[in-house]
């Protein structure tokens, strides 16, 4: 039996919707990315996000339906980001959703966006339980140990900035455009020497993560070359920060997989791009005989086909929700199935 699910994301910049059959299959999934619009505000404006969220949503919903050569009578359901993320870009998502669900009579799902990103990897790879998922975006860097399907344990998170976060500040550091990250890990693969930087361990066996310090470091090498009025060498600032963050997230993924048994290690969210990130997660991996799922590029950042996939979760439940179905910009995602 083919279940084919219409997903739509709407969490935070980009407006996407997509069809999912049986939480691995995309017959299409479409992004619209409003990067342009707010690059020159440096960041991300909320109000401006939603405002575009409403311009384009239905335009990429028949596009979507569009591009999968479907019909809507071969819908199953309709799923969409309940949250985490920006409430009033979360809202213009949800009230299209319940339309189309109410419109066509089918069943909703509310799906958490951070499950989305940890079940991309499902839609190119197959995944075998117990298993552990980094994830790195944004607003998020957490430790998610999964003991079977639609469990979520978070052993470890930010104490602070988010990596994403972290890469975005030390961006605009550097006068780097928006957003940071693809420019600081360009700007790090450009240089062979680095500035040592701190890590931030924590406490002996802890799993959390902690990026405010090192950002602070950074800044300080800046102020100190301003004040010698020495030239910055800013590919070596980046590689220095890089390695830094890169160093503690495969250390600390390497020893929760060895003390969870887990059988797989995921990489998931936005920051999942980074090329040294992965390559470093990648060597490390092999080195020591573990599994490594990462999803290509464009399932990396956000988008609906992770939301369909994270769906299937809930419909193989038959676990459909109410159509009083709330936005929440803070979801638990341990509690999410």
């Amino acid at each position: 039996m083919t279940i084919t699910i219409l997903a739509v994301e709407t969490s935070c910049d980009e407006t996407s919707v997509s069809i999912v059959q049986n939480g691995k299959k995309i017959c299409s999934n479409i992004v619209s990315s409003q990067m342009e619009t707010h690059e020159k505000f440096g960041g991300v404006v909320p109000e401006i996000a939603s405002r575009k969220h409403v311009e384009t949503i239905t335009l990429i919903i028949e596009e979507a339906i569009k591009q999968a050569n479907l019909d809507v009578k071969d819908l199953s359901a309709v799923a969409v980001t309940q949250g985490p993320g920006l409430v009033g870009a979360l809202i213009v998502g949800m009230v299209a959703a319940k339309a189309f669900a109410c419109a066509f009579d089918l069943p909703l799902i509310g799906v958490h966006h951070i499950a989305g990103h940890i079940y991309a990897n499902q839609l190119v790879h197959d995944l075998e339980y117990p298993l552990m998922s980094l994830v790195v975006s944004g607003g998020h860097t957490e430790l998610v140990y999964m003991e079977s399907p639609g469990s979520f344990e978070i052993i470890g998170q930010t104490r602070d900035d988010a990596v994403g976060e972290a890469y975005d500040k030390v961006a605009r550091a550097l006068g780097l455009p928006y957003p940071g990250g693809p420019y600081v890990d360009k700007l790090a693969q450009e240089s062979d020497a680095e500035i040592k930087l701190p890590r931030a361990w924590l406490e002996a066996g802890s799993y959390d993560f902690s990026f405010s310090g090192l950002k602070s470091a950074v800044l300080s090498v800046i102020n100190q070359a301003k004040m010698k009025r020495e030239v910055l060498n800013k590919a070596q600032i980046a590689l220095g920060f890089q390695n830094s963050v890169i160093d503690v997230l495969v250390e600390k993924s390497l020893r929760a997989v060895r003390q969870y048994d887990a059988k797989q290690l995921l990489l998931a969210g936005g920051v999942a791009a980074n090329k040294g990130l992965r390559e470093a997660l990648q060597a490390r991996c092999d080195k020591e005989g573990v599994p490594l799922l990462i999803p290509p590029l464009d399932l990396c950042t956000d988008n609906a086909a992770m939301i369909g996939a994270a769906a299937f979760l809930k419909w193989e439940k038959q676990d459909f929700s109410s159509m009083d179905l709330k936005s929440e910009a803070r979801l638990s995602l341990e509690n999410w199935m």
